[in-house]
């Protein structure tokens, strides 16, 4: 290649690879996978090896992570956080031993192996065993303040335990797989755009200007490095693990000590294979040299440390055609394109659909019938298309034509302003019903198991049920006359209907189906207003009040009581005996009938641990100071929710008080 050439191409390599970070690192929307990502970057890296006069500083080679987003101040990282070289098989980490042993004039080398976590990479500043600044990787030298957000994770301590006066510890903020595919799924139902895997949904959660949002998300953190402790000397990465966990910090528990190479490519071997035991997003295996002394002696380049290297498993993908696609209808009239696509393993899994999402996804990668496409599994669980081969495309393909009317009802579809979902205008279309059904019956719900999805369909279908309430007017007779519905069966699912009766106010709120409204915000609600009668009088401005309703929730709830056949449908179960409210189900307790607000940064723990502490006490905890409001808990930085309680002669408890409550020291609440 003639210098020309390679400066043409380097500028291409370059210009491509500052895009794809700034979609990976400040977006959270890649578009290409780490291999591609990673080959474009060793191409670079190869370019400027051979042509040093074209290689600069800034150069996507030689540097790490991306820029800080806006809404965020800056936080310099006094240890740079590096990133790792990754490797692709057995050779090449072999190659990587046999430099360091050449370096080092050792052999064999010990090394700790941990199973790398597709994550957001953080730093936690500790001063005297507090918690005072979490910030993102970013670049490596600078990154983002989170610390608000980094409190509400629950694997985040706020106080250590013996730990140095000053330490600086590195972790993995990462979303738990089950939690990444109900999130999706949650979102996919109200218009949201999705987020592609785990690693995005976390970053996405972390990044929320509201910390309140945050804490919605139940994200989890492994620490895995100490950046900066001057008064501690450690020997070892398996020492750094062992402090980490005695401070109080999570460990990833799959951890091993190895000594050589070959007990390194064994565990590398072992988890190709049982990554899908894990219930979290992990991308490979970070081989580190154990010594520190001797980490230091390897060194680091400005990009990576010498001393340690990540081996990636291989990309669950596999090729196969799209067969059909298909458009569902779900309980709040989304419409979902479906892909049906020749069966194919991927990860253990058989694949046979893959969801599109929306029209604009279906636009924006052009997936057509008769397409060979690469399928990878999200998180190794959720199928998704990740490219087409245009190539073998048949010559008479045509684009997919996104359905203008409801394929079950023929109701006209629109797209609310904002969202990426088209939905279904009629509200009596029996795809919605089905959908209804199936979320009311369901174990968070009404707990209903005999309600499968045949039988929902036939009771939809013989028009036995039209709304949600007629579920409790079926007879014997009638389901005993369905097909494969025994008389014993049919029995069962009217004792099971009469059982779910007894399902307490939030659960019964929750199975409503009202959008954006899930189990915990069905809690949180049913927690502040008492009964189904307050929820719907309150306004959007009261039902922000709640701890974690923002201005979404609030709408989408007022809009659903706004409704008159809501309405009607609420006063049929209270017919037919459902409770919807807490009248007769005293809430229990020492703190029972009291509401707390919390405020300011508290100090022993984190907001919402003392939030479900308070609540497992009989309490309610709001987001604001209002007439209810019994008593306000404050911490440092408390602002106006403090003075609004001076203002209106409301109790205010601080930490002490708090923890004193927390032990069972009721005299703070006058108990």
């Amino acid at each position: 290649m003639t210098k020309e050439s390679a400066a043409e191409r380097i500028a291409e390599l370059r210009k491509a690879l500052e895009l794809h970070r700034r979609l990976y690192y400040e977006e959270d929307a890649p578009v290409i996978s780490d291999f591609e990502y990673d080959r474009l970057e060793r191409e670079l890296a190869r370019l400027e090896a051979a042509f040093p006069d074209l290689a600069a500083p800034e150069s996507p080679a030689a540097t790490v992570g991306g820029r800080v987003g806006k809404g965020f101040a800056p936080v310099p990282h006094p240890t740079p956080l590096l990133s790792l070289d990754n490797t692709y098989d057995e050779s090449d980490v072999l190659e990587w031993n046999a430099r360091l042993e050449r370096a080092l004039g050792k052999s064999p080398l010990d090394f700790v192996c941990e199973i790398k976590l597709d994550g957001l990479s953080v730093a936690l500043t500790y001063r005297d065993g507090q918690f005072v600044t979490g910030a993102t990787r970013g670049d490596g030298f600078v990154g983002e303040e989170v610390t608000a957000n980094l409190a509400t994770v629950a694997d985040i301590p706020r106080t250590l335990t013996e730990a140095p006066a000053e330490l600086v510890v590195r972790g993995e903020v990462y979303l738990p797989v089950r939690a990444f595919a109900e999130l999706n799924e949650a979102r996919e139902e109200e218009g949201l755009p999705v987020f592609a895997n785990p690693r995005n949904a976390a970053a996405g959660s972390l990044r929320q200007i509201d910390p309140r949002q945050t804490a919605r998300r139940p994200l989890a953190c492994f620490c895995y490095q100490v950046l900066r402790a001057p008064e501690l000397k450690l020997a070892s990465q398996k020492e750094v693990l062992e402090r980490l966990a005695h401070w109080g910090f999570k460990v990833e528990p799959n951890a091993r000590w190895c000594h050589g190479i070959g007990e390194v490519l064994a565990y590398c071997r072992e988890w190709t294979e049982r990554r899908h035991e894990l219930d979290y997003d992990a991308d490979g295996v970070v081989i580190k040299l154990d010594s520190i002394p001797l980490q230091e002696m390897a060194g680091s380049t400005a990009k990576s440390p010498r001393w340690a290297v990540a081996f990636k498993f291989p990309a669950e993908r596999a090729e196969t055609l799209v067969e059909e696609i298909a458009v569902q209808v779900g309980r709040t009239g989304a419409l979902t394109p479906v892909a049906r696509v020749k069966p194919v393993r991927i990860g253990g899994v058989t694949v046979s659909r893959v969801s599109l999402h929306n029209e604009d996804e279906v636009r924006r990668k052009d997936v057509r019938v008769g397409d060979w496409v690469l399928i990878e599994r999200a998180g190794g669980v959720i199928p998704y298309v990740v490219a087409v081969e245009r190539e073998k495309r048949p010559p008479h393909s045509v684009p997919f034509p996104f359905p203008s009317t409801c394929p079950v009802c023929g109701a006209p579809v629109h797209k609310p302003e904002g969202e990426a979902i088209a939905r279904c205008a009629n509200r009596s279309c029996k795809a919605q019903l089905k959908e209804g059904i199936r979320h009311f019956a369901s174990r968070a719900a009404m707990d209903v198991a005999g309600l499968g999805k045949v039988l929902v369909d036939q009771l939809v279908e013989q028009g036995l049920v039209e709304t949600i309430p007629d579920l409790y007017a079926l007879r014997l007779d009638q389901l005993a006359a369905l097909p494969r519905m025994a008389e014993r069966s049919a029995s069962n699912l009217l004792q099971q209907l009469e059982a779910s009766k007894q399902r307490p106010y939030p659960r019964v709120l929750y199975a409503l189906g009202i959008r954006q409204v899930g189990e915990e915000t069905a809690k949180a609600l049913a927690s502040r207003f008492r009964s189904i009668e307050a929820l719907s009088a309150a306004s959007r401005e009261e039902l922000q009040t709640v701890e974690g309703i923002g201005p979404k929730v609030a709408a989408e709830v007022r809009a659903f009581f706004e409704v008159e056949r809501n309405q009607a449908l609420i006063e049929r179960l209270r017919g037919y005996g459902l409770k919807l409210s807490w009248e007769g189900e005293k809430a229990s307790g020492p703190l029972a009938g009291l509401t707390f607000v919390l405020t300011g940064s508290l100090e022993s723990m984190p907001r919402q641990r003392a939030k479900e502490a308070l609540e497992a006490l009989g309490a309610s905890v709001a987001a604001a100071v209002t007439k209810e409001t019994r008593f306000v808990v404050t911490g440092p930085g408390a602002g106006s929710k403090l003075d609004r309680a001076r203002k209106e002669g409301i109790p205010i408890l601080d930490e002490e008080a708090l923890a004193r409550l927390l032990n069972g020291d009721m005299s703070p609440v006058g108990r």
